[in-house]
């Protein structure tokens, strides 16, 4: 089977037309360089609303079947940074240690990476990634974090992802 991506963006002045998106065009062409599997992705940006998000997800997992959901933006501590309640209100499980590693990575660089709220869960067969908003932010929690992901998606039945080991070393245990 042939994996699927979602990619959302959550910003209220995106969504409104104000700026364009770069943030999730960063994961998207981020995603291209690690990926040697070929995969098809669904694109959505929207605006720091809880029951948006919320909705987004279930659509991106249960409608359009997407193995991994990205998102970027609505991790910080704003009033209206609200991605990971969604996230956490939707997921079967929660899986802290994306959120720790891509914190103690982004601490390399900026400290104010105290105050990401980024996290991981599983909501069915789909893995769902909470990233910073900033491009160079969001290459450096992915780099972090990737290595992960695709013996995470085998290990919940979704799609196989190759990387392409001269950008991205996936981990898979030898069996």
């Amino acid at each position: 089977m042939q994996a699927k991506i979602g990619i959302l963006t959550i910003s209220d002045r995106a969504s409104a037309g104000i700026y364009e998106d770069i943030s999730g065009i960063a994961i998207l062409e981020t995603l291209q360089e690690y990926l040697i599997t070929p995969f098809t992705y669904s694109y959505c940006v929207i605006a720091d609303e809880l029951e948006l998000i919320k909705e987004q997800l279930i659509t991106f997992a249960d409608k359009e079947s997407c193995d991994l959901i990205v998102t970027t933006g609505g991790t910080g501590p704003a009033k209206r940074d609200v991605t990971p309640e969604a996230t956490e209100a939707i997921c079967d499980k929660i899986l802290p240690g994306f959120g720790e590693l891509m914190r103690q990575t982004s601490l390399q660089y900026v400290p104010t990476a105290i105050l990401s709220r980024q996290s991981a869960g599983i909501y069915h067969k789909s893995l769902i990634i909470n990233l910073p908003g900033k491009p160079k932010s969001i290459r450096e929690c992915l780099d972090a974090v990737f290595p992960a992901v695709p013996y995470c998606l085998d290990l919940i039945g979704a799609a196989y992802l190759e990387t392409n080991p001269s950008v991205i070393q996936a981990f898979r245990p030898k069996s």
